[in-house]
């Protein structure tokens, strides 16, 4: 279970320059925001609700080795400058703070922060994370385990707009969207269209049309992209507080400023050398080895 660590204004301060120090790198290197935004999901995706077992503790960067986290090191080691920088704010609130950032850099909805979660000294090895050849039971079944509704598992399923499928990790290769840097209601768009050449679509993602239940969910979001973001953030907050609970212990709520939303014609990944960054030299990572 991840537990609360008692905060201080030392700690929030950190959790505010965390964040700010995020912004800047993801902001110039919009290329790990899909990762980044994986390792907010997988470290939260190992919750039991029936148990109160595993959950956002930061144990993933211990679970590097499990088949669903291959290549997970990229966001692990995106993050490491900052927690170096800002060493009193613990694994399990940097990785959750770094989804949010992510959604938020690629013109997604500002989502509500609640810093306070405690790290596990070790891999834990709870639940199962999604498995993509699977279909609208299995999803059920993994995403009722953690505590997440109907409604939730085809929101949380519009974070596909960003980054691609790889090969070595999913055991399929190509985006999910026509533009895997921006966040949008793509997904749904996409998934309304039916099989598109250079289009990825995941067994799970079919399920979803298949589903009559999940499928007038992506009927709707497809439509309304406004109603998906409030809906997503809310379910964002949501998956990122699995096995915490802010209300039991003191907790700070954090509104940060939403990042203006580029502009449809603006070049979202230009390389990190053509651009000026404003964090600081040693918070700079190294270049990726690809997208999520």
């Amino acid at each position: 279970m991840a537990q609360m660590v008692r905060n201080d204004e030392e700690y929030e301060r950190q959790i505010e320059s965390a964040y700010r120090d995020l912004l800047n790198l993801l902001s110039q290197n919009k290329q790990f925001a899909p990762t980044l935004l994986r390792l907010a999901f997988h470290d939260a995706g190992t919750y039991d609700a029936q148990t109160n077992t595993g959950g956002v503790n930061g144990s993933v960067r211990f679970e590097l080795n499990n088949p669903p986290n291959v290549k997970m090191d990229i966001a692990v080691n995106f993050c490491e400058p900052v927690k170096q920088r800002q060493p009193k704010i613990s694994y399990a609130d940097l990785y959750q703070l770094a989804g949010v950032v992510a959604v938020e850099v690629t013109g997604g909805p500002k989502i509500r922060f609640v810093s306070g979660r405690k790290d596990a000294p070790q891999q834990q090895d709870q639940g199962a994370l999604p498995n993509p050849n699977g279909g609208s039971q299995h999803l059920r079944d993994i995403f009722h385990r953690m505590g997440l509704s109907d409604k939730d598992i085809v929101v949380l399923s519009g974070a596909h707009t960003l980054g691609r499928a790889h090969q070595d990790r999913s055991g399929f290769d190509g985006p999910l969207t026509r533009d895997p840097l921006q966040f949008d209601n793509s997904y749904y768009v996409e998934l309304m269209k039916g099989d598109t050449p250079g289009i990825v679509k995941f067994p799970t993602d079919k399920a979803l049309m298949q589903d009559p239940i999940f499928r007038r969910h992506v009927e709707v979001y497809a439509r309304d992209e406004k109603k998906f973001f409030k809906h997503y953030a809310k379910s964002h907050k949501k998956m990122s507080e699995l096995g915490f609970n802010p209300n039991q212990h003191d907790s700070h709520q954090h509104h940060p400023q939403p990042m203006p939303r580029p502009h449809p014609n603006q070049h979202h990944h230009s390389p990190p050398h053509q651009q000026r960054s404003h964090c600081p030299s040693q918070c700079r990572p190294r270049p990726p080895c690809g997208f999520a």
